[in-house]
């Protein structure tokens, strides 16, 4: 099975968080999943300095910043199709909030980068399974806002701690059309219609194991509908 994982740069920051994508990818390994990586050609919001946490006066490539979790072997969002993968995998950071979209900006009115759009949406009307890991289904939602569907998601639950506004980022997933469901990182969201999974991750105060065991049960969900 050839498995697409959408990137959005390097980093949790400004880009994909690298551990949620190397667990991505260690679980699609696991289940026996060869790995297409993929990510829009365009330039990065803003590049932060992960030491600091404050922005530097430079610009960076999304692509070029993804092809350091890649190693390399990544292709142009732009020239990828829904025919050339089985699945598609979204991993969360913050870039997918600010590269893919700029909800990290605007929220739920924020737009979102035209060739992400259509890849989402046409996995979903193609019936090809999605994960969506932290962040990731703000994009999912942002994709299908306006649209026939409305995907179930989750991006974590107020019952336990989380370093972020889980309440705020629910009710902008509700205010696309999707629909919020709470849950913490030992949980799963399934959206069995739209054959979307969905994953908290470090959206939630997690330790890596913890983490590593969320998108563990997320890609073998995703892959037991392939």
């Amino acid at each position: 099975m050839k498995i697409g994982v959408l990137l959005s740069g390097n980093g949790v920051y400004d880009g994909s968080e690298i551990q949620e994508s190397v667990f991505s990818l260690l679980a699609i390994a696991e289940n026996g999943g060869d790995v297409l990586f993929m990510a829009p050609n365009v330039k990065q919001m803003h590049v932060v300095n992960h030491l600091s946490g404050e922005e530097m006066p430079e610009e960076r490539n999304v692509l070029v910043e993804s092809a350091r979790i890649a190693r390399g072997d990544i292709e142009d969002l732009a020239n990828i199709s829904v025919k050339d993968f089985d699945a598609l995998v979204i991993p969360g950071g913050f870039g997918t909030a600010k590269n893919h979209t700029n909800w990290a900006v605007k929220g739920p009115d924020s737009e979102i980068n035209a060739e992400v759009k259509e890849l989402v949406l046409e996995c979903v009307k193609n019936k090809k399974p999605i994960a969506a890991l932290c962040m990731g289904p703000t994009t999912v939602a942002k994709a299908l806002q306006g649209t026939e569907f409305h995907a179930k998601l989750t991006i974590g639950s107020n019952s336990e701690n989380s370093p972020y506004n889980i309440k705020a980022i629910s009710d902008g997933v509700n205010a696309t059309g999707s629909i919020h469901q709470a849950c913490t990182v030992k949980e799963i969201c399934w959206d069995e219609k739209l054959k979307i999974v969905s994953a908290p991750c470090y959206m939630m105060e997690a330790s890596i194991l913890e983490v590593r065991n969320n998108i563990k049960e997320a890609i073998k969900r995703l892959f037991s509908v392939i």
